[in-house]
């Protein structure tokens, strides 16, 4: 079960859930029968189990779902007996969340299935369990999201909050400014050369998100829409231009990632806009909360108009930071009259910041403890940890994002309580949030992916109490739900799990090394060509394979494999050539793993640099015979907004038209070894390869661009080194 509930009890004997089981609900109790007609899809999906809907009648032999007073809003009883099971609760999400138990005490398989005899008090430690979806970035389907929200209630998380608006897209269909979508919904992606002739987005109109809202209503999950503004409202400005602080043109729908400058100006033909928006969000939303943003501010724009300061100083206001605080105020105001409560990034957090609004803690953890010290209600939200753009593992098989490696386990161990509040500021802490930022998750397979498992982890830390958590049992635990994510479909990472092979050049061939991140399980490995299994033999110490041979392995955990099978194939390219995720890059300023616009989707063409300082080591190389280099290399857009740490980056020490790439021994900042002209770009090219000198012992080899300027931005693919 995950989240492991408060307290389990266990009984002796089973009950047998068998094809002809009812469940049975009170006449008159809808809440009862959409948790009871749940409980059967679920069983019909993943067992097979046809259960039929009953009102009424005798509970003895039957799956019952009662009401009992005196629980909390979530909290439910469980009771397992052989002579039949009770779910009783007070409201619908408590009815929701024993059903969902009870499903996940079945044992994977198909057809009936005993439950064992078993007492469950459950009830959650913080009433926000949430996770953000960016769609603004990557526009993801109805279906999709849907989808989401329907896992989401499998592990007892109750918010979306849904990042619909930013400078890349507007998502949300506005009947009154029908432009926000129809301009603003769609960009040209950026590309090198001649520009993208596709145009990329999408929206949701209302009446998808009606179905959407309903949909999550029968799954107790709240949809909390983000509309930002001041900052990030690009998309709104190609628009409508009159609502951005400069004069200029209209900018177009951006295609490049990082912080913007546009900002909605404060005037009040602007703010009157803004509401009207936020008047059909209202109806659209009926949860108590809307997400105002509030981050990333940048007030160069503010501070350069005319207008604006006008604007400022008719209003009694003499710095930006200030004319930020009265935006909010306004749609506070504006959203508090409507019965809503504004949500917004812990920039918000200002002396005069109305007590109903909620603080979104990101910056780390500090915004969550000043708000509740000052009396405002908080969730904790914080980068890196809670960020899950950043990679799980340093493993090939991890889709772009950030090369930063924020861990299952790192989640799992996130520190909920705060020491330095006292009980009355700890019940501020609402609770926990991750945030799935869409950048570089280009697919809704990868933001399966780069969610999964570690939504689970954040699911209990926001449920379970801390005495129930143990990391070691998640990760059974775990292992054991793997099956039910498969059987829905669900592409969750395997990364805990994964094998991580490592292999090194010997005179007779190779020496492989297996391991995983959590040290757990049995890996199984085959050096015949077959897939391993249950039986193949136990890795324990590294093998030995000779040239043209073969290694195949995966982590198994009770008998079942966990894990996706690893395989190496032992020959000279296997043992000299590195990928550039398998190098170490020479600095970290902004780590990212990008895919090439030739990649199509496959692993292999994924890129790891730094995109301040394209380079990369490739360590201890043999030079005693010399060597020959081959590197692969792609040519990247520039699609980043850095602001003045643009003017950090090296460029114009190009000696050719196209720039090289240079070669250096044992220090990057060595004179060039080799250098190798680039050509002109058009995608993914292998260079010709150069001399390395012969020299003693092992060496570093640093490989970095010399290039003209800032586009187009050249990575290392593959290097490839051999006598």
């Amino acid at each position: 079960m995950i989240p492991i509930p408060a307290e389990a009890i266990l009984d002796g004997g089973s009950f047998r859930m068998h094809p002809g089981l009812r469940l049975r609900v009170a006449a008159g109790d809808p809440d009862a029968a959409v948790a009871a007609r749940y409980l059967s899809g679920l069983l019909a999906r993943s067992r097979g189990l046809s259960l039929a809907v009953q009102t009424g009648g005798p509970s003895a032999g039957t799956i019952a779902f009662e009401r009992r007073s005196g629980l909390g809003p979530e909290a439910y009883r469980l009771e397992v007996l052989p002579r039949g099971i009770t779910i009783s609760a007070t409201g619908f999400a408590g009815l929701l969340y024993g059903a969902v138990t009870l499903w996940e005490l079945l044992p994977p398989g198909r057809g009936e299935a005993y439950v064992p005899a078993q007492r469950i008090r459950d009830q959650p430690a913080y009433p926000w369990r949430g996770l953000m979806l960016d769609s603004a970035r990557h526009f993801q389907s109805p279906a999709f999201v849907k989808s989401m929200i329907d896992w989401m209630a499998w592990h007892k998380l109750n918010v979306l909050h849904w990042h619909l608006t930013d400078d890349q897209g507007w998502r949300l269909e506005i009947r009154k400014y029908p432009r926000l979508t129809a301009i603003g919904a769609w960009r040209t992606p950026a590309s090198v050369g001649a520009p993208s002739a596709t145009r990329y987005g999408g929206f949701y109109t209302q009446r998808e998100v009606q179905d959407i809202v309903a949909f999550a209503a029968t799954r107790n999950v709240t949809i909390v829409p983000e509309i930002d503004m001041p900052g990030h409202a690009q998309a709104a400005i190609a628009a409508y231009p009159a609502l951005g602080s400069t004069d200029g043109a209209a900018p177009p729908v951006s295609a490049r990632w990082g912080v913007h400058t546009y900002l909605f100006n404060p005037d009040e033909a602007t703010l009157s806009f803004l509401e009207d928006v936020l008047a059909e969000v209202v109806e659209l939303f009926p949860g108590p909360y809307v997400h105002v943003g509030g981050d990333e501010a940048v007030k160069d724009q503010w501070r350069a108009s005319p207008r604006v300061l006008a604007r400022a100083r008719q209003l009694g206001i003499d710095d930006m930071e200030a004319l930020q605080g009265y935006f909010t105020d306004r749609m506070g105001r504006f959203l508090a009259a409507r019965g809503r409560r504004l949500v917004g990034w812990d920039e918000i957090l200002r002396p005069d910041l109305n007590k109903n609004a909620v603080v979104m803690s990101w910056r780390g953890t500090s915004g969550a403890r000043a708000a509740a010290i000052a009396g405002y209600d908080t969730v904790l939200s914080p980068w890196p940890t809670l960020y899950f753009d950043n990679r799980q593992s340093t493993l090939p098989s991890e889709p772009p994002g950030r090369t930063s490696v924020i861990s299952l386990e790192a989640v799992y161990r996130f520190e909920m309580r705060d020491a330095a509040l006292d009980a009355a500021q700890q019940r501020h802490v609402l609770g926990v949030q991750a945030n799935v930022w869409t950048e570089h998750i280009r697919t809704e397979e990868r933001v399966e992916w780069m969610t999964l498992p570690r939504a689970a982890a954040v699911a209990e830390l926001g449920w379970s109490p801390p005495s129930r958590r143990s990391w070691p049992d998640f990760l059974a635990r775990l292992a054991a739900s793997l099956p039910r994510y498969h059987a829905f479909g669900i592409h969750v990472a395997d990364s805990v799990f994964a094998v991580d092979g490592r292999l090194k050049a010997t005179a007779a061939g190779a020496e492989v090394s297996l391991t995983n991140q959590a040290h757990v399980g049995d890996i199984r490995y085959t050096t015949d060509g077959h897939e391993p299994s249950n039986g193949s033999a136990v890795y324990s110490a590294p093998l030995a394979l000779a040239p043209g041979g073969e290694v195949r392995a995966a982590t198994f955990v009770g008998g079942a494999q966990v894990s996706a099978t690893w395989s190496r194939h032992i020959d000279r390219a296997a043992l000299a050539r590195r990928s550039s995720r398998e190098l170490d890059l020479c600095s970290d300023g902004l780590g990212l793993l990008l895919e090439p616009r030739d990649a199509g989707g496959d692993p292999a063409g994924i890129v790891a640099l730094d995109i301040m300082n394209p380079c990369w080591i490739y360590r201890a190389v043999d030079l005693s015979h010399g060597g020959r280099l081959t590197a692969a290399v792609a040519a990247l857009p520039f699609n980043f907004e850095i602001g003045a740490d643009v003017n950090k980056i090296r460029v114009g020490d190009a000696r050719t038209a196209n720039g090289e790439l240079e070669v250096r021994l044992d220090a990057c900042d060595a004179a060039p070894a080799a250098t190798v002209a680039l050509g002109a770009a058009r995608g993914p090219a292998t260079l010709p390869a150069v001399a390395l000198p012969q020299l003693p012992g092992r060496h570093d080899v640093c490989l970095r661009f010399a290039r003209p300027a800032l586009e187009p931005m050249w990575a290392l693919d593959w290097v490839e080194i051999g006598e």
